[in-house]
């Protein structure tokens, strides 16, 4: 819910979508977490103290827009002894219903190298509605990585457009690496 308030590496090869000239792709880190990412734009950054699965917990935000888009990428590292699983469930609970989510959202596994075989390490697709009541078409990914200690990064990165964007969506969430 405040998470979404702060919405605000050359690649091979992208469909002919995700070359327009509006998109600009650069690689970022994604500190305090070994992720990194592309972006189709220059981000603006945030870090809030946010609660994560019940507990405060510290996000660091980093988003744009471009092409009829919004772009943001959110990561925080959770303490040994948090359930990372649990966390992304309630993290995709919360975003859908910020969004107002109609009908049931499309799900596939999302596990990029490095990342958890977790449950709720997912891609979803859901139509929705924004703040001001106009239609919505968001495009998520959520993964986690374990780290020293028992510690486990989370990341969330989620595309908002007035219509889907399919290859653009791809092109983001490939560029998701955990180093």
């Amino acid at each position: 819910m405040s998470v979404h308030r702060l919405l605000l590496g050359a690649v091979a090869a992208f469909s002919a979508a995700a070359c327009t000239p509006s998109l600009n792709w650069r690689e970022l880190r994604l500190s305090p977490t070994s992720a990194v990412a592309l972006l189709p734009c220059k981000p603006d950054h945030a870090e809030r103290s946010v609660p994560l699965g019940g507990q405060p917990t510290v996000l660091a935000v980093s988003g744009c827009e471009a092409s009829g888009a919004t772009f943001a990428l959110m990561v925080a590292t959770l303490p040994a002894g948090r359930a990372p699983d649990d966390v992304l469930a309630g993290w995709q609970q919360a975003t859908l219903a910020h969004m107002r989510a109609q009908g049931t959202p499309v799900r596939q596994a999302f596990h990029p190298a490095r990342g958890l075989p977790l449950a709720h390490a997912q891609r979803v697709q859901a139509a929705g509605q924004r703040a001001d009541g106009s239609a919505v078409q968001a495009q998520a990914v959520w993964t986690a990585r374990a780290v020293d200690g028992g510690r486990v990064e989370v990341l969330h990165a989620v595309m908002y457009a007035d219509r889907a964007q399919p290859a653009v969506a791809d092109a983001f969430f490939e560029g998701i690496k955990w180093p």
